[in-house]
């Protein structure tokens, strides 16, 4: 039986300006080797959701494990620790002036001696294309470099879970094309994927489940197979099937 890496009981959000009740009691398990996407339209609560994977949002009721335990007792330190949050929007995640300074936070954060911060730098760099960019300021490269960048940055600590908001939004082909390959290698290598997208054929091809939210709620959980052909969900959760 697959290990829950993430497992959320009942949970509620309220938002408390405007009072806005954001999640109405999700039930939710991710299990180790996932690759899961959450889709939906704006405001239908799958961010939240995910925001309380680390730690950035909490409970308003319910309960949120990972790996297990009880995160209601655990700081966003030491959940990002083992669930790393790759953000929308890079310029939001960047703010080291070189693409090397902003690779070794984590690992420096982490506790890393500094030979296996060079070891994971190394890796990492070299696996994303980004060894020739080591002394650029991060903010003067394009978006894609940057979005990768912040990939990067996740990805050098080797998190059990990955989280990637909108990650093909502004992406080029190049960009895509190695978003796919992390995802496929972060998979072969036992780490979960949780992916929030509204780009259906980037979902339908490269996910193992799919979520379907709307309203705060969970309206489907299965394969992209099931799902996309499901005419009354889609309809429920105003989303348009992938062309393939």
């Amino acid at each position: 039986m697959a290990q829950a890496v993430i497992r959320v009981e009942k949970l509620v959000h309220v938002y408390p300006r405007g009072n806005v009740r954001a999640l109405k009691g999700i039930d939710l398990d991710i299990n180790q080797g996932d690759i899961v996407s959450i889709v939906g339209q704006n405001g239908s609560g799958k961010t939240t959701l995910v925001r309380h994977f680390n730690g950035l949002l909490r409970p308003t009721e319910g309960k949120v494990y990972l790996m297990g335990e009880d995160s209601s007792g655990k700081s966003v330190a030491e959940m990002s620790r083992r669930c790393g949050y790759v953000f929308q929007n890079p310029n939001h995640q960047i703010f080291c002036t070189t693409v090397r300074e902003e690779l070794m936070v984590a690992p420096k954060y982490f506790g890393y001696t500094e030979e296996q911060a060079n070891e994971r730098l190394a890796y990492v760099s070299e696996l994303m294309g980004l060894e020739h960019l080591m002394d650029k300021h991060p903010m003067t490269l394009d978006y894609t470099t940057k979005k990768i960048v912040t990939i990067a940055s996740v990805l050098i600590f080797a998190p059990e879970v990955l989280v990637l908001d909108e990650p093909t939004g502004g992406l080029d082909e190049v960009g895509r094309a190695m978003l796919t390959k992390i995802i496929r290698l972060m998979h072969d290598e036992g780490h979960t994927v949780v992916i929030i997208s509204h780009d259906m054929d980037y979902v339908a091809e490269n996910s193992s489940r799919v979520v379907v939210m709307a309203q705060g709620e969970i309206l489907d959980d299965a394969p992209p197979n099931r799902v996309f052909l499901d005419a009354d969900i889609l309809k429920k959760a105003q989303i348009e099937p992938p062309q393939i």
